[in-house]
């Protein structure tokens, strides 16, 4: 018997070791990169690369469970990683819900693979139930990085938060900091008033929809690809009225064209590639570019290949380059959906392929320095509530 019993703990005792490691196996699985660090580029490309103010519109970081104060080897953002690339700022998107099986033709409502990552990851019990709680969970852990951080990385929730930070990191180049955004207005869980609840926790960005279309509006992959809902109209308003911005990443063309004929204020889209360059479902058509621009916004180039049809810094530029010659280089921006379950070809560490490219794509240091970060820190200043 006492063989057995030794047996039967040796036996959970392993299973128990596997479940821990559930979340760290899948990250590895989920968050490829085609070449791994150190990366190498021109001596011009590093020297003009540290004089930059990089920021990133998209990374899906808070989703994996990694302790982000730690540097990683796998993965593609954390802290460390950050200020060895030079990043002053990383938006920080949470998506909520992701339906099983995720394609960019057609998703439906009905699967969450979402639930399982938070059971294994072991989030509170209320995450498992409930999509604000889930937002709410993971801006308290951005929190509580930046709080054991001592000052090296700082959440940005105001105008007035990113110029006090950019003037500290004038004088400290390894300081960096984060900017809360959700992925979906499902996150609100069926409440426009919820909007109050995520702006307290610090969430400045958010998008109406992600893989699926939802009660505010349709997805580029969604099922009936509708536009705009009455609701949705709502929360155009209210966001509006917070100073949050509005993000049209995977938004379905209805969606797209309602959230522009009505608002007042620029938009974003955070992670996406141009249809003249990659022409599929996730990308902007010409006409979008150019809503977009009039609008105004931003649109932030991808670096995984159903962004940029392609797995180098070249392909990025080459996007980047398309939008430029479109609208003009002060509508683009960085959006790599680092750690958004995709493959990429470096990581965070490694944006400086992305200057050389530019570099040898003939553009000027000046667009140079508007596209890595420039546009999106004049754009947050313009838009984010002031205090």
């Amino acid at each position: 018997m006492r063989k057995l019993v030794v047996i039967v703990l040796g036996v959970l005792c392993i299973m128990g070791a596997f479940f821990w490691q559930i979340p760290e196996i899948v990250d590895h699985h989920e968050n490829k990169v085609l070449a791994k660090p150190p990366y190498k580029a021109s001596t011009q490309a590093f020297a003009l690369h540290e004089q930059l103010t990089i920021v990133d519109l998209h990374a899906d970081s808070l989703l994996w469970g990694r302790d982000l104060l730690a540097s990683s080897t796998y993965g593609h953002v954390d802290i460390p990683r950050l200020a060895d690339g030079n990043v002053a700022l990383q938006v920080f998107s949470l998506p909520t819900k992701a339906p099983h099986g995720l394609n960019i033709q057609r998703n439906d409502d009905k699967s969450d693979d979402i639930t399982q990552l938070a059971m294994v990851e072991r989030w509170p019990r209320a995450t498992w139930y409930s999509l604000t709680e889930r937002a709410l969970y993971q801006a308290h852990r951005l929190h509580e990085f930046a709080d054991a951080s001592r000052g090296g990385f700082v959440v940005i929730q105001s105008a007035a938060d990113l110029s006090d930070y950019l003037a500290r990191r004038q004088k400290n180049g390894r300081l960096t900091a984060g900017l809360l955004s959700i992925e979906g207005a499902h996150a609100l869980d069926g409440k426009v008033e919820n909007l109050d609840v995520l702006y307290r926790a610090g969430y400045r960005m958010m998008s109406p929809s992600h893989f699926f279309d939802n009660d505010i509006g349709g997805a580029a992959a969604g099922v009936n690809k509708i536009g705009l809902t009455d609701k949705g109209r709502e929360w155009v308003r209210q966001m509006e009225a917070r100073h949050m911005i509005v993000d049209l990443a995977h938004a379905s063309p209805r969606t797209i064209a309602d959230v522009l004929a009505i608002a007042t204020r620029p938009v974003v889209v955070s992670h996406t590639g141009a249809k003249g360059t990659c022409n599929n479902n996730r990308n902007l058509t010409d006409d979008q570019i150019r809503a977009v621009a009039a609008n105004g916004g931003l649109i932030g180039i991808g670096y995984w290949s159903t962004a940029s049809c392609g797995t180098d810094a070249n392909a990025i530029v080459k996007a980047m380059r398309y939008v430029s010659d479109l609208v003009g280089a002060e509508h683009v921006a960085l959006g790599s959906d680092f750690d958004g379950a995709v493959t990429e070809p470096f990581d965070t560490t490694g944006l400086v392929k992305i200057t050389e490219a530019m570099l040898a794509s003939g553009f000027s240091e000046q667009e140079i320095h508007m596209i890595m970060g420039e546009n999106v820190v004049k754009f947050l200043k313009a838009n984010l509530p002031e205090k």
